[in-house]
């Protein structure tokens, strides 16, 4: 991992201002790799705040330089961190509804071998999944605008598939 240039859009920045919210995503957000990254289905990419503690420890645990510093919010690629909700409360279909914009849960994050270069050791991709900590992508039925501290109402949706099981089948294939 070390001495090897990747490109990527994970490392994201938070941000205090207020950003638009178009069909495709955040404002000023980018991704590097389309084919797996973006799009209608993947345009907001949501990951809960109470997984960097166990991320640090993971990090901590392996050695890796600088794991004794807090994570910033963004460092998993995510361009919307949350706060109350996990994976196990999340199922595909449901919606965030925040003052300005409506965002529509649609699947899972599978992480890719980016994640593996930022944390900084090898078994990063599979404790994402297997410790169903994975976060999830977000369609915009409705655009508008979000900014930091605003809170969001989940409105479940058909309540069929939670994003934990998916993780779960993808842990077993």
């Amino acid at each position: 991992m070390q001495g090897r240039s990747v490109l990527s859009g994970i490392r994201k920045r938070g941000s205090s201002a207020t950003l638009s919210v178009s069909r495709l995503g955040l404002q000023g957000d980018e991704q590097a790799d389309l084919d797996v990254h973006g799009g209608l289905r993947k345009a907001v990419y949501a990951y809960p705040s109470e997984h960097y503690a166990w991320w640090q420890q993971q990090r901590l645990a392996r050695g890796v330089t600088g794991a004794d510093q807090p994570l910033p919010w963004g460092f998993l690629g995510e361009n919307l961190t949350l706060q109350g909700l996990t994976e196990a409360d999340i199922h595909v279909g449901d919606r965030l509804r925040f003052p300005d914009c409506v965002l529509r849960v649609t699947e899972a994050r599978q992480p890719c071998d980016k994640l593996v270069h930022i944390m900084d050791y090898a078994q990063a991709a599979r404790d994402m999944v297997q410790h169903e900590r994975c976060g999830w992508y977000l369609a915009v039925e409705h655009t508008g605008t979000l900014c930091a501290g605003q809170h969001a109402q989940l409105e479940p949706g058909p309540r069929q598939t939670p994003v934990a099981s998916l993780l779960r089948r993808h842990r077993h294939l």
